[in-house]
């Protein structure tokens, strides 16, 4: 793979320049690394300084785990971190390029995972081209000593959970598949919000459907609602079998103690995932209630034309009869044809017209 051979590249010209790695203004990774921190026993150590030295100390002491957070890495950046620890190219290239299926792989003794984040984009007016729903990745790479997480996008931001962890030291005691487990609880507790807020907009297209105000336009605003539930819905759903095997299979680092937890996050995944059903269901009902209003607006529309056609008809009818050049025609040179005729047209035109009234037409 093209990608895999560039990195390995990458890698041997940064030994083969002998790259002082251990600096940070030298280092490879740049301003891609977003925290590097080292916790034993659930407590926060002093500086690591740079990632090998951080491995380094904790492979030395043989306690506690080195958390790295980058955030959207270049292939020839990340070479560095997937030499330091071992990474299988495959997960590699994944965790590169992004745009991955949520998942969880076993690569040996590691894990590789990926999240797809939500965030509910705020609006005013939810119109046929709001963006309700914005997404990004998170992939973890997760090691009986070591948690690497890769952000990609403008949000899912990691900084408050790591110190929302940090506060629970006996939970981050339980090591990398802490983090893990407080990773997935995050973006899965994120899907619940998004869910409610799109629930709202919903509820608001509901009620704008039936009101008295309806807009024949309100077509493009639900089918936009569709389209943005389904970008949440590709973030939730394949998450659910891989949750399943965190909390059920036996895969290191993540032992029985944790999994009881991952059960947990999977339940609250299958309630996005029913809300997700039923907000589609619902949104399909709504637009074919307001579908249905406007065949029924419409056809009010031609009754009415229809209606008022046949009362235009009348005079019509009289005046071309009496518009023909004929010489011989009843009442033709009469005093009063010409007031006859018009007191004829308006009697008949009110008869009509009553009638279309009395029958809803007009």
């Amino acid at each position: 793979m093209p990608i895999i051979r560039n990195l390995h590249r990458a890698v041997s010209r940064a030994y083969r320049r002998k790259v002082d790695l251990s600096h940070p203004a030298r280092s490879p990774l740049g301003s891609t690394v977003v925290n590097c921190v080292i916790y034993e026993e659930g407590a926060r150590q002093p500086d690591a300084g740079s990632a090998d030295e951080a491995l380094r100390q904790v492979r030395k002491s043989g306690k506690g785990f080195v958390w790295i957070g980058l955030f959207e890495p270049s292939g020839t950046e990340f070479a560095w971190i997937a030499e330091l620890f071992d990474l299988h190219p495959l997960a590699v290239e994944d965790a590169v390029l992004a745009h991955q299926r949520p998942k969880v792989e076993r690569y040996d003794e590691t894990l590789f995972a990926v999240f797809k984040t939500c965030h509910y984009v705020e609006h005013k007016e939810l119109t046929a081209t709001s963006e309700v729903v914005d997404t990004g990745e998170l992939m973890i790479f997760t090691g009986t000593d070591f948690v690497i997480t890769i952000r990609h996008g403008g949000h899912g931001s990691l900084g408050p959970l790591r110190e929302a962890l940090e506060a629970v030291p006996q939970q981050l005691a339980k090591g990398p598949a802490a983090v893990l487990h407080a990773i997935a609880d995050q973006v899965v507790d994120d899907y619940l919000a998004v869910a409610d807020s799109v629930q709202t907009d919903i509820d608001n297209a509901e009620a704008e459907v039936f009101s008295e105000h309806a807009s024949r336009s309100d077509a493009g605003r639900i089918y936009q609602l569709k389209r943005e539930l389904l970008e949440l819905k590709r973030a939730v759903a394949p998450l659910d079998r891989p949750l399943h095997a965190l909390a059920t299979k036996p895969l290191p680092p993540v032992g029985p103690d944790i999994q009881p937890y991952f059960r947990d996050v999977a339940d609250h995944l299958a309630r996005v995932t029913e809300q997700i059903t039923s907000f589609d269901a619902l949104l399909d009902s709504i637009l074919q209630a307001h579908l249905a209003q406007v065949t029924v607006a419409q056809n009010e529309d031609m009754r009415k034309i229809t209606a008022w056609a046949a009362v235009i008809a009348v005079p019509t009818m009289v005046c071309a009869v009496y518009g023909m050049n004929f010489d011989h025609m009843p009442e033709l040179r009469w005093t009063y044809g010409y007031p006859l005729a018009l007191g004829v047209i308006a009697v008949a035109c009110l008869v009509i017209h009553r009638s279309f009234r009395r029958n809803g037409w007009l």
